[in-house]
C-alpha cells in the first residue's frame, strides 16, 4: 500500500530531491554524479573519496552530497508539497518535461500543482514586458489564443504584463497552458494573480523547482527562464525594452537550439526596443501571425495547422496520403525497433539533437508510425 509521500514524489524522485538539496550542487554537477556512478543510488553509496573525484565536485560538493543522504529533509519537503497541493518529479519520472529533460542544465526535480501531460513536448514559450503597453498585452494574448487553438501549449512566467495576458489568451482557447514561476508554489506572486493561478491549474500547470515556500527574490527569475525556454519549442518575445528578463528566456532558447520570434514594436516606444533589437540583430525572426510562426516550426507547423484555416497548405506529410517521412523522421523510424526503445537511447542513436528528436517523435506518433509506452519507451508501430 503507497504511503501518503509516495503519492507526492516516488521512491526516486525522492532520492533526486535529497541531491536536489545538497548545498552548492546544482543540477549540473547533480547530472555529472548520476551520469559518473550510473545512478542516483550509486551516488549515494559512494564514498566521499569517489565523489571527490568527479570533475567539478570536489571536497566541498562531496561532503555536501554526504550530509543529503539522510531522508528527513526530503520527507519534509515533500510533506509540504502535499499539503499545498503539489507533487515533487524528477528526471526518471515519466511526467518530467521530456524538452526539458534534455537541456544541459535541467532542474534536478520540479514542484507541480496541477498535470504535465504528453502533448505538453508541444509547447511555444511567450514572454514579454511587465510594463508591456496595451499594444503588448493584445498581441501576448492574441498569440496566446491562437497558438492554444492550434494545439500547443503556451508555456510563461505568470508575472504582470506579457506573461499573464500570454496565459490567459491559451484559458480563452480552452488550451493547455504551464506557469514557470520564479518562488514557491505556495507564494504566488504576483499576488493579483492568485485567480489565474488557479484557472491555469484547471488546465496545465503551476511549476518550480523552487521549495514550496521559497519567496519571490529577484535572484530567481533568471534560473526560471530557462525552464520557460526549455520546456518549448520557441520563445516568442512580444514586447520588451532593453534590459528584460525576456531577453534571458530568448538567449537560452537560442542556445537550446530552439527556434526564437519576436512580434516588431513602435520604434519610438522604449518598452520595445529590446524585441526590434532581437530583429535587427537577426537574433529572432519576425511574426505577425500565427501562421508566420507555423510556417517556421516545419513539418510540426504543417501537423499543427488549423485544418479550417483559409491558406492551409497541403500536408504532403500526413499518414492519409502515404506516409512520406523527411530526413529526421526516417533516421528516428529507423532506429525505434518494435521493441521499447528509450528516449536516450534514441538521442544517442539517431544524430540528432534532443529537441529535434523530441519534436520528430511527436510527429510520428501523429502520423500513427510510433507509439509511446510508459516510462518514456517508444516503439514502431506494428502495420
Amino acid at each position: 500500500m503507497r504511503t501518503r509521500l509516495d503519492d507526492v514524489a516516488s521512491p526516486v524522485a525522492r532520492k533526486y530531491l535529497r541531491l536536489q538539496g545538497a548545498e552548492r550542487l546544482g543540477p549540473v554537477c547533480a547530472r555529472k554524479l548520476v551520469q559518473h556512478f550510473g545512478s542516483i543510488e550509486k551516488v549515494f553509496d559512494a564514498s566521499l573519496a569517489a565523489l571527490e573525484r568527479v570533475e567539478g565536485i570536489g571536497t566541498y560538493r562531496g561532503r555536501a552530497v554526504m550530509a543529503a543522504r539522510n531522508d528527513d529533509a526530503a520527507d519534509r519537503a515533500i510533506a509540504h508539497a502535499g499539503t499545498g497541493g503539489a507533487r515533487v518529479i524528477c528526471w526518471e519520472d515519466e511526467e518530467y518535461p521530456r524538452l526539458l529533460k534534455h537541456t544541459p542544465d535541467p532542474p534536478v526535480c520540479l514542484y507541480v500543482r496541477g498535470r504535465l501531460e504528453p502533448e505538453d513536448g508541444v509547447a511555444m514559450a511567450i514572454v514579454g514586458s511587465r510594463r508591456c503597453t496595451r499594444y503588448g498585452l493584445e498581441q501576448s494574448e492574441r498569440f496566446g489564443t491562437a497558438l492554444a487553438s492550434a494545439g500547443f501549449t503556451i508555456v510563461s512566467g505568470l508575472a504582470r504584463g506579457a506573461d499573464g495576458a500570454a496565459h490567459r489568451g491559451a484559458l480563452s482557447a480552452a488550451g493547455r497552458t504551464i506557469a514557470v514561476m520564479g518562488c514557491g508554489l505556495n507564494r504566488i506572486y504576483p499576488p493579483e494573480h492568485a485567480e489565474l493561478a488557479d484557472r491555469i491549474v484547471e488546465g496545465g500547470a503551476l511549476v518550480s523547482e523552487l521549495p514550496m515556500d521559497a519567496p519571490p527574490e529577484a535572484k530567481n527569475f533568471l534560473p526560471r527562464n530557462r525552464i520557460i525556454a526549455g520546456m518549448s519549442l520557441g520563445v516568442i518575445v512580444t514586447e520588451c525594452a532593453k534590459r528584460s528578463g525576456a531577453l534571458a528566456s530568448a538567449r537560452c532558447a537560442a542556445e537550446y537550439n530552439r527556434e526564437v520570434f519576436a512580434v516588431p514594436g513602435q520604434i519610438s516606444n522604449p518598452l520595445a526596443h529590446g524585441s526590434n533589437a532581437l530583429l535587427r540583430d537577426n537574433h529572432a525572426k519576425l511574426i505577425m501571425c500565427l501562421q508566420d510562426v507555423l510556417d517556421e516550426l516545419g513539418d510540426v507547423g504543417r501537423m499543427m495547422q488549423p485544418a479550417d484555416a483559409p491558406d492551409a497548405p497541403e500536408d504532403p506529410t500526413r499518414a492519409k496520403t502515404g506516409r512520406r517521412l523527411d530526413a529526421d523522421e526516417a533516421a528516428i523510424l529507423k532506429t525505434i525497433t518494435l521493441d521499447d526503445s528509450p528516449l536516450e537511447y534514441i538521442c544517442d542513436h539517431s544524430g540528432l539533437p534532443p529537441a529535434k528528436v523530441a519534436a520528430t517523435l511527436t510527429r510520428l506518433q501523429m502520423k500513427g508510425l510510433v507509439v509511446q509506452r510508459p516510462g518514456n519507451l517508444f516503439a514502431r508501430r506494428a502495420l
